[in-house]
């Protein structure tokens, strides 16, 4: 456990925006005595800058950078660890620039402020966005300390800026055979003007941007060492447990044996809450077996009760529900007149998938810890990826000032969309009304049942589709209806007349060149609370389509693989990247084939283009005991440019678990309005045995940076569902795969 009693010199009592040597009492991490390359952090007036001053305005480098008289350097990461690896990728590009080997930082995820807010004006973290909306700031940010070292340096040796150069970590002067380290001119350097304009290095001299450096994370998590939300604790601490109810429109009413509960060891007091009921109580497992014991009555909310859920929802009656809304929907591509084509056509083809919700099991059980200081400020130790949001939101809860509020925000035991402002899908706003109730610290843990009954889930996906193909067996046309809703506008507002980017990602804008063609977005408004998944809309909508393409294929008497290779004869990346994958798997082969353990296999095949990422797939599958067994898939990808192989690698072999534990088995089943799964007992995922061998072929074609976290999954499924179809005959339009029973080859 760690102890969160770092003493803080109060942002009013240093000059705001100008560099400081600060000591232990400065910032968390820097060394007892340090003298360290650093500044106040941005106080009230920082935090309340418009977003697009922010944008426009440079980076203050000492805000992300503290360099300590022994040479190594704290870096507040504008963005927050999840297991993606981002913390290293910073260290890289920063430290490529700074000339420090990336192995000597400390990253940490740095507090609300403007300076943090590299994304658009904006800061967060998710959508794959992280290194490429930042890769020149922080380059910059690197280059920046580099030449307040050297201008620190020549002051120092009395020779000009231009006679000195750098290696890890030091300042040289080659005419002398001098040299200084940083940590001895940190203060100095400290000292000066940031610069307006630095030179970057070339990317023919980069010594870590490009190389596979290690994780920076991997030894703490490996001892133990690591530090997450739940293992944070403070001096008073009491713990809380939640109860929450079974629907999203009912509220705590009556309780029938509060004495008894009261009684039982350990615990504090018990409270209403919105939505749910609390035990606050000296140790977690006492106020969880209390909270468990409190019988509760529940009541309806009041009419017109935002989003509440019907008390007759089901599973089963939205996927009704979204085939039977009527077309045509909004536009979301339209490319000539398809639907005249297609009454031309020599042939056309007609089909709907669906998907299921999809709660996102991480490995971390949701907390949140609140303390509520003498002079009226609130700390909160809460996982997110976005702190400004989240601070805007506790400030709400707590009722008072955002200036008052300090998040703080450890790595994340699992994410991907989970740690988004969420109504309901957050324990933070309940730690805040617990601590300000009790009027000490307190920290909440969700139980696993609790998580999996408030999950923020991906939505139900349904598309209709209609292709037209000529007398050649070419498709000339093709018209796809996503009916349901995104969770894009969901959180960040409608635009009147527009379709969902997060509803049809996956299915508009496809590269291949189908003549005539029309995407629309159906809007069915969700009742469950719906939120971001790994890759989000491309997580099913490129199964949707892919599927379907090979569907197509057949009925026009085409292979898939040579028909993808023909429609991208005019897309020459997306081209050689299916060809690198085809070499990856050391040819293509559709199938069926014998094997060399003599049983029956065959392969499919999926392209994808997430996150400014362009992917190809292909999967190897065989049958075993009526289910379907994947033995290898290999991915091609094409990020345009890349910062750190061995973690785009990693990410890669991670987004194919994923997208293959989506396709197979998971699926969260509404009933009664109420979510039947509430552990993992009900809600398999991806056992290791069934883990396929993972190929991966990173291909650098020098296009614009895109992301990496995301783009590995939405092959996946339709590859695999591409491969059994070869195999069996049938196609899979509805997932997870389990609910098919296929017959052995």
């Amino acid at each position: 456990m760690n102890s969160l009693h770092d003493e803080f010199i109060p942002v009013s009592d240093l000059p705001e925006g100008r560099p400081a040597n600060l000591s232990r009492r400065g910032f968390l991490g820097a060394s007892l005595g340090a003298l360290v390359l650093g500044v106040t952090l941005p106080g009230a007036g920082a935090l309340a800058q418009n977003a697009a001053t922010a944008a426009k305005s440079a980076p203050r480098v000492s805000a992300f950078l503290e360099i300590r008289t022994d040479g190594s350097v704290l870096l507040r990461s504008p963005f927050v660890e999840g297991g993606q690896g981002v913390s290293t990728a910073m260290a890289q590009i920063v430290g490529e620039e700074l000339d420090v080997d990336p192995a000597n930082f400390t990253v940490e995820c740095a507090p609300p402020g403007s300076d943090y807010q590299v994304v658009g004006g904006r800061r967060f973290t998710g959508g794959s966005f992280s290194v490429r909306s930042s890769y020149e700031t922080m380059r910059r940010v690197g280059a920046s300390a580099r030449q307040m070292l050297l201008q620190a340096a020549a002051s120092r040796l009395k020779v000009p800026v231009a006679s000195l150069s750098t290696e890890p970590g030091r300042v040289l002067h080659a005419a002398s055979g001098r040299a200084l380290g940083y940590g001895a001119l940190a203060a100095d350097a400290a000292a000066l003007p940031v610069p307006e304009d630095v030179t970057l290095r070339e990317d023919k001299d980069f010594r870590w941007i490009g190389k596979p450096v290690a994780r920076l994370d991997v030894r703490g998590k490996s001892v133990g060492k690591a530090a997450y939300a739940i293992d944070m604790q403070v001096d008073g601490m009491l713990r809380a447990a939640v109860q929450h109810a079974p629907r999203l429109d009912l509220e705590p009413a009556a309780f029938t044996n509060e004495a008894e509960v009261k009684a039982m060891p350990g615990v504090h007091s018990i409270h209403r809450l919105p939505g749910a009921v609390a035990v606050v109580a000296d140790r977690w497992w006492r106020a969880r077996r209390a909270v468990e014991t409190l019988q509760v009555t529940w009541t309806d909310a009041a009419p017109g009760t935002r989003r509440a859920m019907p008390s007759d929802f089901s599973s089963e009656g939205r996927r009704a529900q979204l085939a039977a809304a009527p077309g045509p929907g909004i536009a979301a591509e339209t490319v000539r007149d398809a639907a005249a084509t297609l009454e031309g056509a020599a042939k056309t083809v007609t089909a709907t998938y669906d998907a299921p919700y999809l709660a996102h099991g991480q490995l971390e059980p949701p907390s949140a810890l609140a303390r509520f200081n003498d002079d009226g400020t609130l700390d909160l130790w809460l996982p997110n990826q976005a702190p400004e949001m989240f601070l805007a939101r506790a400030a709400k809860a707590a009722g008072i000032p955002a200036e008052k509020i300090k998040i703080h925000s450890p790595m994340l035991g699992g994410f991907f969309g989970r740690h988004f402002i969420y109504e309901t899908a957050n324990p933070f706003p309940q730690a805040i009304l617990l601590s300000k109730a009790v009027g000490r610290p307190v920290k909440l843990i969700w139980s696993r049942e609790e998580e999996f009954l408030r999950d923020a889930l991906r939505p139900m996906g349904f598309v209709r589709f209609r292709a037209g193909l000529d007398a050649n067996g070419l498709p000339i046309a093709l018209e796809a209806e996503a009916v349901g809703e995104g969770p894009r506008d969901r959180w960040f507002g409608r635009k009147p007349d527009a379709a969902d980017g997060s509803a049809v990602e996956g299915i508009s804008g496809k590269p291949y060149a189908i003549p005539s063609r029309r995407i629309a977005h159906v809007l069915v408004d969700d009742p469950a609370i719906i939120g971001f998944w790994r890759s989000v809309g491309h997580s099913m909508n490129d199964f949707f389509y892919e599927t379907f393409f090979d569907e197509v294929a057949d009925a026009g008497q085409q292979d898939p693989y040579d028909l993808r290779l023909q429609l991208l004869a005019d897309k020459p990346r997306h081209k050689a990247l299916l060809q690198a994958v085809g070499d990856l798997s050391g040819g293509w082969k559709r199938g069926p084939f014998t094997a060399p353990d003599d049983g029956k296999r065959a392969r499919g095949v999926a392209m994808a283009s997430p996150f400014g990422s362009e992917v190809a797939t292909i999967a190897e599958v065989s049958l075993k005991d009526g289910a379907v067994a994947v033995h290898d898939v290999w991915v091609a990808i094409d990020p345009g440019r890349i910062v750190n192989p061995g973690i785009i690698e990693a990410q890669v072999n991670s987004a194919v678990a994923l997208g293959l534990s989506s396709a197979l088995l998971e699926e969260v089943v509404y009933a009664k309005g109420v979510p039947q799964a509430r552990n993992f007992d009900g809600y398999p995922i991806l056992p290791p045995d069934r883990m396929p061998r993972v190929h991966v072929r990173i291909v650098e074609s020098g296009a614009p940076m895109g992301g990496i976290g995301e783009p590995g999954l939405p092959g996946v499924p339709p590859a695999v569902a591409n491969a059994v179809a070869a195999l069996t005959g049938q196609r899979i339009r509805s997932l997870p795969f389990s609910k098919m029973k296929f017959g052995d080859t």
